[in-house]
């Protein structure tokens, strides 16, 4: 089966639904006004809250969103086939995921940028906030220790990679500067220049390896995890323009960039899906991914299709610097379409590899033997890349050796193999941390939130004492993980987190268009509400009983079984509380016909009552 229908059929489905269900939202739920001023402008203090131009905040909200989900999460799924990841990732994606984003951003806009957490404490219950609170710390850490992983088995001991993403920090500082003070408003220049220093350093990393400064380079695992961390703090605590906006403006082009040329790369290859449709491993078996395709296939894929973590960047850094209310539609379901399209990318070059070849990367050698499936072309793509990829789990290598053979097959790139198995290696990491770096600055500001229920002065986000307090405790914390964890043990409480986040962020907006009287449309975002929902606890459970409770039996694995099973389980217990919080919501209004105004309760059957609205009015 040829690749090329499959993309084509991606690509007008996205394009219809954004032009028109995007609109519809638009419209009908959210009812855009331009001339009512945004929290970048109320609240502009030129280090949080900041208004930025759209296509810079496109960016950088886009790079902020897109990290290892869309890339591996794919890859480690196309165990079931090529058929069930597809599906998923296109129906989930213009149905489910581009609308929680979307809809969390235009929330996070009306509630003055305030977090998840803070909005479902107004539109659901003062219990939904707290516990959103709780739930969102223990999330968003996993989540950027699952990101972390993938980072650190992309960089390790890769001196091209790393040299190339070390440069790009530099280049953001002075990018960020001359955009905002020494060139301010000239945002096409700093673009040139920015998008050819990035090129610049892509170039130069092809000579780093074999030089005389690939040692410095050519990092370890803790070194790499260390460095990392160092990074996540500083692009948390210093101004939002100076480094984390530049730095995920300009790798969004160079993500773009390279997404564009693969989608086009296919279109001229035609690859063959070599992967069969839906696999053996299907009713489960399956040496990457313990569990059968349902519920397994929807959270392993996760980001592609549809992400909680989203809602952390869309009620965190993006909403503070929204310039004008309309800008939310093109940012909020625009980015996430390009984000299911790379996810469907990524499917693409892991099922073009034969089933043998993606298996032997992808598993341990002594575990590979009992599948008794051959490797087909592996001792040729080893060859070709100038590396040893059997046995190197995790993703990466496999999704690095697909799109080096679509790239190498287009007319004119054979025998550049190597090369594009190492530009990918490092498109992969730069891909992966720029969500690294805001989600540790929108970690930041949960922290201080919660921390200002108790001390005032937590909640404010340019108060330095508070920041970084705040921004070591989250840093630390996602660091200890990845330290500790690896792919089987961090991704799999990662799937199921970052969805159970997502069931939390769709129950807070189906209430916030019920508290708005809107509630014709709640079948927006309750519907898959539901259906992830369903899918997330199931698997859910079946990962503690299966997954983690074993792991306690072994005493080398028992301190990782205990602290996922309690942690998977807390998440599952706060995502409950919340759900079952909001349907009390529900209920109170959509039948009782009682509002709390003022922490007053409010007849809103009276005639002439109009309902409060909250963030949707």
């Amino acid at each position: 089966m040829n690749a090329f229908p499959f993309l084509l059929v991606a690509l007008c489905v996205m394009v219809i639904m954004y032009r028109y269900y995007s609109a519809f939202i638009a419209a009908k739920i959210i009812a855009f006004d331009d001339s009512r001023q945004t929290p970048a402008h109320r609240f502009n203090d030129h280090h949080n809250f900041h208004p930025t131009n759209r296509w810079v905040l496109f960016g950088h909200h886009f790079a902020a969103i897109s990290g290892a989900g869309p890339l591996i999460g794919p890859v480690l799924a196309a165990q079931f086939g090529f058929l069930p990841g597809f599906l998923w990732l296109l129906v989930g994606v213009v149905l489910s995921g581009a609308v929680h984003d979307f809809t969390v951003l235009a929330l996070s806009v009306r509630h003055n940028g305030k977090s998840l957490a803070e909005i479902a404490r107004k539109e659901v219950s003062p219990l939904a906030g707290t516990i959103a609170s709780i739930a969102i710390l223990f999330i968003i850490i996993i989540a950027l220790a699952g990101l972390g992983l993938a980072v650190t088995n992309a960089l390790h001991e890769s001196s091209w990679g790393t040299f190339t993403i070390t440069m790009t920090i530099p280049l953001a500082l002075f990018v960020g500067w001359y955009m905002n003070n020494f060139r301010k408003g000239k945002i096409a220049e700093a673009s040139y220049i920015g998008v050819f220093g990035v090129l610049l350093c892509v170039f130069l990393g092809g000579y780093i390896p074999g030089s005389s400064l690939a040692p410095y380079f050519t990092l370890s695992r803790t070194s790499i995890i260390n460095w990392m961390a160092v990074y996540g703090f500083f692009a948390s605590v210093l101004p939002v323009w100076l480094l984390l906006t530049p730095r995920d403006y300009l790798s969004s082009y160079m993500k773009i960039g390279t997404v564009t040329g693969l989608v086009i790369g296919v279109f001229i290859v035609m690859p063959d899906l070599k992967m069969p449709m839906v696999s053996i491993f299907a009713d489960g078996g399956g040496p990457i991914i313990p569990g059968k395709l349902f519920p397994f296939v929807f959270v392993t894929i996760a980001c592609g299709a549809i992400s909680g973590f989203h809602s952390l960047i869309s009620s965190g850094t993006t909403p503070k610097m929204i310039e004008k209310e309309s800008d939310v539609r093109f940012i909020g379901y625009g980015a996430m379409l390009i984000e299911g399209l790379v996810g469907i990318i990524a499917l693409i070059a892991a099922c073009s590899l034969h089933p043998g070849d993606y298996f032997a990367i992808n598993v341990p050698p002594a575990k590979f033997e009992a599948l008794n499936i051959p490797p087909v072309n592996l001792e040729e793509l080893a060859r070709e890349v100038g590396e040893v990829i059997a046995g190197r789990p995790g993703g990466a290598v496999s999704l690095a050796v697909g799109f080096a053979q679509i790239f190498s097959a287009i007319p004119g790139m054979k025998g550049l193999m190597s090369y594009w198995y190492h530009f990918a290696i490092m498109f992969e990491a730069l891909f992966i941390l720029t969500t690294i770096d805001a989600g540790t600055r929108v970690g930041r500001f949960i922290v201080q939130e919660f921390l200002g229920h108790f001390s005032p002065k937590f909640s404010r986000t340019n108060w330095w004492p508070g920041a970084i307090i705040s921004t070591a405790l989250i840093v630390v914390s996602w660091a200890y993980f990845i330290h500790t964890g690896n792919v089987s043990t961090i991704w799999p409480m990662f799937g199921v987190a970052n969805q159970l986040l997502a069931v939390v962020a769709l129950s807070v907006v189906t209430t916030a268009i019920i508290n708005a009287g809107k509630q014709r449309y709640l079948w927006v975002t309750a519907v898959p509400l539901l259906f992830v929902a369903t899918t997330t606890l199931t698997a859910g459970v079946l990962n503690i009983m299966d997954n983690f409770w074993p792991l306690t039996y072994n005493a080398e694995t028992a301190v990782q079984g205990y602290v996922n099973s309690i942690l998977t389980s807390i998440i599952i217990i706060c995502a409950l509380v919340i759900l079952v919080d909001a349907m009390r919501t529900w209920y109170r209004v959509l039948v009782r016909k009682q509002y709390i105004i003022d922490d007053k309760l409010v007849d809103g059957s009276a005639p002439g009552f109009v309902p409060p609205g909250y963030g949707l009015s």
